[in-house]
């Protein structure tokens, strides 16, 4: 079976920016079972999308994540943290009713590429 071309990429640079296309809690098996696991694989993929331009988590400056259910937004925010430990981005946090492929969470953002 050929896998189907989405209308969109992961990631792209622009000039000193990457922007980050939202990332779900997708494995190799497809989407992890349970929010945690799907919140863990959505920054992993989200950190994995960095490391292709070079960068890491101390280099964004901005996410935005979707929950389809606003409790779990306690356990994103353990999971978040794990992440971005020191200094973290400015983020926005939205509750929506559904997300691609019934993911429970997905996390987009903005990277700053230094110049030095």
């Amino acid at each position: 079976m050929r896998a189907v071309a989405l209308p969109f990429r992961s990631s792209v640079r622009a000039g000193d920016w990457v922007a980050i296309s939202g990332q779900l809690g997708l494995t190799a098996g497809g989407l992890a079972e349970g929010f945690d696991a799907q919140a863990e694989s959505a920054l992993a993929n989200f950190v994995g999308e960095l490391a292709r331009h070079g960068l890491s988590p101390r280099h964004v400056v901005k996410t935005t994540v979707f929950l389809t259910d606003g409790s779990s937004y306690g356990a994103m925010n353990a999971t978040y943290t794990a992440v971005f430990q020191d200094e973290p981005p400015a983020r926005s946090a939205i509750i929506v009713r559904d997300l691609p492929l019934g993911g429970l969470i997905e996390i987009e953002g903005w990277a700053y590429v230094p110049s030095v």
